[in-house]
């Protein structure tokens, strides 16, 4: 079983950036996995962000995030990244990465106003 570690989040102004790590651990993503970020924030629903194919790359994008955040992966070092850029007060959440079933601890994000 992987196990997941995000990090990176924190506070940052509207129109800021951050960036998110995804580090597996245990053992390596699997050739067809698919990676994924999901946020939630308080008293809503968890939501899919973006997520990528750890093979060849593929990537896809929620609506809400298309445009401003960017996935991508390392294979050398097991890790999966989302690049987040012009960030907005509606960004705010905890962010978790996903793969086969298992999911991280998450890692808070925050934009103020």
């Amino acid at each position: 079983q992987v196990q997941l570690v995000e990090s990176g989040g924190g506070l940052v102004q509207a129109g800021g950036s951050l960036r998110l790590s995804c580090a597996a651990s245990g053992r390596t993503f699997s050739s067809r996995a698919m990676v994924g970020w999901f946020r939630q924030a308080p008293g809503k629903e968890r939501e899919f962000v973006a997520r990528i194919s750890w093979s060849g790359g593929t990537t896809s994008y929620a609506n809400s995030v298309k445009g401003r955040f960017t996935i991508s992966r390392d294979n050398a070092k097991n890790t999966v990244y989302l690049q987040m850029n012009s960030l907005k007060p509606e960004d705010t959440a905890t962010y978790y990465c996903a793969s086969e079933n298992n999911w991280g601890q998450g890692t808070q994000v925050t934009v103020s106003s």
